[in-house]
């Protein structure tokens, strides 16, 4: 298939981007070279927010399809046409916010509390390792951008805003990834690669759960609990968080998993879940005494990433159909190709194209999937909810001014992701 002007021109900005998400770092120290306010500092700041990056060269391609065609009327069009759906990028900003308030986080850390308080060791160690082995599975009923939000307030709380190695902080950063990329395939519904093939491969909840939930059980309890005995020392030594938590009204947050519920029930209808956030936002209006500050910059930036990474996304299938519509692709080709290209691309990206393809095996549906989410945690694109983890996460003392490097994530995120492999592929 001959690729349009318009496709690779997609591609060419798509590489910029993956390029510019590993020197975001470097654009941190180039600000600092310029006077403090000044138009220079503030403008490499911005170029080196990586939430930013994705949705700027989007818009360097809305502006170069109008280029390619002599009007603004054809980039609108590829905007507002079916084939480029914004639903996800909406649905992870309205999942983010209402997860983030504060009687759904104090719930959540009051339940990985009482599972932390069950095992026999000092509180900074049993916390995490309840909350990196059973935090990521609560993906599975509550969708895996609204666990990553919780868990990575959490964790910037009681480790990351604490005098913590940056070895160890891009550990847990690649731990946390990987785990809640593989702990949301319990169910059918709540991990976007699982999401765009469970209807028309037919894969429910019991699929899941037999052929993908128990092995991401078993791989998110070992890779937690090897890390932790790799940093054994470094976690008991971080101390253990006394504040207490503010009271919250049983009713409120009752009402607040409710909203919730709602939104994860119509995450499809983005009309429907928008109104819902609205009447959501005068919930919390109301109760201001019993809130914190909505996420609302975070929720807005991560969005903006998703949407940016949707838009360049939606052009690259010219390239990546023939692979894997390849008749000499075989499972361990596609499993593992598969890992590799979601390092690059959004693991939901890869997954939609695999139902575009006919007659695929049922080994090589297995393999496309598996591999994708193996594969979640490598970069900030390969899953959409890692966005989310790192907007929260970069903006610790631990990482500085200089924010998050693609590389020491990647480094971080390599162990757990062979952890991984071992029990989607090598066992069974």
């Amino acid at each position: 298939m001959n690729p349009s002007s318009q496709e690779i021109l997609a591609t060419v900005l798509f590489a910029c981007a993956v390029v510019h998400t590993f020197c975001v770092k470097q654009f941190a120290k180039w600000a600092h070279r310029y006077p403090e306010g000044s138009i220079g500092e503030n403008l490499f700041h911005f170029l080196a927010e990586t939430e930013v990056v994705f949705g700027l060269w989007a818009a360097a391609l809305f502006f170069g399809i109008a280029a390619i065609h002599g009007s603004i009327h054809e980039a609108v069009e590829y905007i507002e046409s079916l084939k480029v759906n914004y639903t996800e990028p909406k649905f992870v900003f309205v999942v983010m916010v209402v997860a983030a308030t504060r009687p759904v986080v104090n719930l959540t850390e009051a339940v990985i509390l009482w599972i932390a308080r069950l095992l026999p060791f000092k509180e900074s160690a049993s916390f995490f390792v309840a909350a990196l082995s059973f935090g990521p599975l609560f993906g599975s009923f509550i969708t895996e951008p609204a666990a990553m939000t919780l868990l990575a307030l959490l964790l910037k709380r009681r480790y990351f805003d604490r005098d913590i190695s940056k070895t160890l902080a891009y550990g847990v950063l690649g731990l946390l990834f990987v785990n809640v990329s593989i702990g949301g395939t319990l169910t059918h519904f709540a991990a976007p690669p699982v999401l765009m093939v469970a209807t028309p491969w037919k894969w429910d909840t019991m699929f899941m759960a037999t052929h993908f939930g128990w092995r991401a059980i078993l791989s998110c309890f070992c890779s937690t609990l090897i890390f932790s005995m790799v940093f054994w020392k470094q976690l008991n030594a971080v101390e253990s968080d006394t504040t207490k938590s503010q009271f919250i009204p049983a009713w409120l947050t009752i009402l607040h998993l409710v909203f919730l519920a709602l939104v994860v029930a119509f995450a499809h209808h983005t009309d429907v879940f928008f109104g819902v956030f609205m009447i959501f936002l005068g919930l919390v209006t109301a109760t201001r005494e019993y809130q914190d500050s909505l996420k609302l910059r975070e929720g807005l930036l991560v969005g903006f990433f998703l949407a940016g990474l949707v838009t360049l996304g939606k052009l690259q299938a010219w390239w990546l159909d023939p692979l894997i519509n390849n008749p000499q692709m075989t499972s361990n080709k596609l499993y593992f190709g598969s890992i590799a290209l979601t390092g690059i691309t959004d693991n939901a990206a890869l997954t939609y194209l695999g139902t575009q393809v006919k007659d695929l095996s049922d080994g090589l549906k297995y393999a496309l999937v598996a591999g994708a989410v193996t594969g979640g945690g490598l970069t900030v694109i390969a899953n959409a909810p890692n966005p989310a983890g790192a907007g929260i996460l970069q903006s610790s003392r631990v990482f500085g001014t200089e924010g998050l490097s693609p590389l020491g994530l990647l480094i971080g995120a390599l162990p757990p992701t062979a952890i991984a492999v071992l029990f989607f592929w090598l066992i069974g």
